[in-house]
């Protein structure tokens, strides 16, 4: 199982580093349903990455890896698929980036985020982690080589637990400093948002970049 987590550690900071749902998030716990939205938020988030991993564990178990313990090899040419396409989206992100004193623009969504409801909330939640392009690759990804370990499936569900877990860190973490830190974590939260939105093209490209090497070079090596 250790190998496992060690394989899946890097994708779920990959996940964990998502700068549009941390300022989404944050933006939900200055709102005044901020105690039954953030938390619906952050469940959402959890139960998008544990549906979209274990999906794929079921699929992939039992046929991701050869007899002699090797990757089979559609779970190679997947991880160099996705490899690619991180790549791409890195240089897209890059290309895109706001010029030198423009303002990075937001989803137009968030704009509606004072209206959100509860169960609004946890489908955005959902949808930004289990349906967004980025971690949507990387769960695939992670589940997959958790697969190919061969490890009895309650092993493969701890591990799939860790990487939802570590996945969720930067969203759990704001919610937790909203409910501990009281009139604290306003300035908190703020100073992260406003850290988030001003470079998230710059933390976004160079993130795909380094996972896509990553699932590319473990895709050769695979092969």
């Amino acid at each position: 199982m250790g190998n496992a987590i060690g394989e899946i550690l890097p994708l779920a900071i990959g996940v964990a580093i998502s700068p549009v749902p941390i300022i989404a998030v944050v933006l939900m716990l200055g709102t005044p349903r901020a105690r039954a939205n953030g938390p619906a938020f952050a469940v959402g988030w959890l139960a998008g990455l544990t549906i979209v991993g274990a999906i794929v564990l079921l699929l992939a178990s039992g046929n991701a890896a050869e007899d002699d313990g090797s990757p089979a090899t559609w779970a190679s040419v997947l991880e160099f698929v996705f490899g690619v396409l991180l790549l791409l989206m890195a240089a897209r992100i890059w290309r895109g980036r706001p010029k030198p004193g423009q303002e990075a623009e937001m989803p137009k969504w968030m704009q509606t985020i004072d209206g959100f409801s509860a169960g609004k909330s946890f489908g955005a939640g959902a949808l930004l982690s289990g349906l967004n392009p980025k971690n949507l690759a990387l769960t695939i990804a992670a589940a997959t080589a958790i697969a190919q370990t061969g490890i009895p499936g309650g092993k493969q569900a701890v591990a799939l637990a860790v990487f939802v877990v570590v996945g969720s860190l930067t969203i759990l973490a704001p919610v937790a400093i909203y409910f501990l830190m009281g009139a604290k974590a306003k300035e908190i939260l703020d100073d992260l948002k406003g850290f988030m939105q001003a470079h998230n093209a710059a933390i976004m490209a160079v993130l795909l970049l380094v996972l896509g090497a990553k699932l590319i070079g473990d895709a050769i090596a695979g092969f």
